[in-house]
């Protein structure tokens, strides 16, 4: 099952059931109104929207066109946006970058940090801010959104609570990175709203690319247009999304509708640093990766964080060639 958000006056904008290859939808309306509100409903109103979705898809149902641009963020807010960073090897490499060892502890023992999530930006909205110089980076991922999940809940049962798969662009200002952690207190400034796919989709709808802890599929993340990553989300995957909630829910319950990354996909090659695509390897999901690399291979970075005008481009694709989530598209802007 696909769904999505459309944006509306209210802030929470309209649930909608979206076909399985994107191209028409019909309201949820009689059955939930939000995202938020079929979550809270799940058991009671899963078998509706699945039935919905399968007038979608053959047609029994008056249908219209469905526009990425029209969506917000699947839940244009939420309880919680916690982020993982289940991908060792982007630890490694960023700490690189700002003089860092990696305490052998970040083997067993996932990074999590609690994100903003009173509100995200659309796919297709820009990412606006007054200045380059606070370094501003993508991070491509995939997030789940969680059911109930019981305070102590292990990892060996977490995987039934969830619900929704999604891909983000969780924005990160690296220049503002260091000194923030240097206070001791973790992420603010330097984690703005982050955007997630126009499309939230049940696990069946992965099929055997998902096993029920990982996504067997590349992320593609595309800047400027051109190919910058293709890293799988399911290799070099330390952390698993079970283990992820379970660490999440170590103190405390989560509620229905909570999201959790994955934190950047990111892979190695031979065991080691991975390579740019165009010199063979699978490429980054952010730009600090590259940069890091660059400076291991000349001395230096050379490739610039993002500047104003510049796009990225993160989407999933089965298969087949379809696009599984939709594409969070987004170009950096001035902010006025």
């Amino acid at each position: 099952m696909k769904l999505a958000t459309l944006k509306t006056s209210h802030r929470d904008g309209e649930l909608i059931v979206v076909s399985r290859d994107l191209s028409r939808y019909a309201s949820a309306k009689g059955i939930s109104n939000t995202l938020q509100q079929a979550l809270d409903d799940w058991v009671d109103v899963v078998a509706l929207l699945e039935e919905r979705y399968q007038q979608v898809n053959n047609s029994s149902i008056e249908t219209q066109a469905f526009k990425q641009a029209s969506a917000h963020s699947p839940l244009p807010r939420a309880y919680q946006w916690a982020d993982g960073s289940a991908y060792v090897n982007h630890v490694e490499l960023v700490r690189q970058a700002r003089g860092a060892s990696l305490p052998e502890s970040f083997w067993t023992d996932p990074l999590m940090y609690q994100g903003g999530s009173d509100q995200f930006l659309a796919p297709r909205d820009p990412i606006r801010m007054p200045t380059t110089d606070w370094g501003i980076d993508m991070e491509g991922e995939v997030a789940i959104i969680t059911a109930d999940v019981a305070q102590g809940t292990p990892a060996s049962k977490a995987a039934d609570s969830i619900r929704l798969l999604m891909l983000v662009n969780d924005v990160s200002l690296r220049a503002l990175i260091p000194a923030e952690l240097a206070k001791g207190f973790g992420f603010f400034h330097s984690k703005p709203s982050s955007a997630f796919s126009p499309v939230a989709v049940t696990p069946d709808e992965l099929g055997t690319a998902w096993n029920g802890s990982k996504i067997n599929l590349p992320l593609h993340v595309d800047y400027n247009d051109k190919p910058f990553g293709r890293a799988n989300a399911s290799v070099d995957m330390t952390f698993d999304f079970p283990t992820l909630i379970a660490h999440a829910a170590k103190t405390r319950s989560l509620v229905a509708g909570s999201i959790i990354g994955s934190g950047t996909v990111s892979n190695k090659l031979d065991g080691q640093a991975g390579k740019p695509i165009t010199d063979g390897g699978v490429g980054y999901s952010c730009i600090a990766e590259m940069r890091v690399i660059e400076t291991i291979d000349t001395g230096k970075p050379i490739t610039p964080f993002m500047g104003f005008g510049d796009t990225v481009k993160i989407s999933m694709y089965d298969d087949d060639g379809q696009s599984i989530f939709g594409e969070i598209i987004q170009v950096v802007e001035k902010m006025n």
